[in-house]
């Protein structure tokens, strides 16, 4: 799994070359209030703009206490997306439903490795 978080994280992974988030909506691209819509599994960057595909659990992801997906367009206020933004946002979506996806395995074979460790420590 190590390999795999690493170039999830660097955004090299194939993984991410088919993006689960899309970006939809009429307007200037123009990031100006940011809204995450939980029942829609949406994130509004303007009134008629969004992107979509963003689990909450995407949404609410965190890394040096930094909620990604918030601050990544945070930093782009009133600032217009370009399509390279818009393919870029959505990789990073992806990289973290995976990354998820990936944490979760490695939380399920935890306790079985923990518990060999301790039986090959009192042997």
């Amino acid at each position: 799994y190590g390999q795999s978080l690493v170039d999830l994280h660097l955004l090299k992974s194939v993984e991410i070359d088919q993006p689960i988030a899309r970006f939809q909506g009429k307007g200037d691209e123009r990031v100006e209030k940011l809204r995450y819509d939980e029942k829609e599994k949406r994130t509004y960057i303007n009134e008629s703009q969004y992107f979509e595909g963003i689990t909450e659990e995407v949404w609410q992801y965190q890394i040096g206490g930094y909620q990604i997906c918030n601050k990544w367009l945070k930093d782009r206020k009133k600032k217009r997306l370009s399509l390279d933004d818009i393919k870029h946002y959505c990789k990073i979506v992806t990289s973290l439903q995976r990354t998820i996806e990936i944490q979760k395995s490695i939380d399920n074979i935890y306790p079985e490795v923990e518990k060999e460790t301790i039986e090959i420590e009192n042997r």
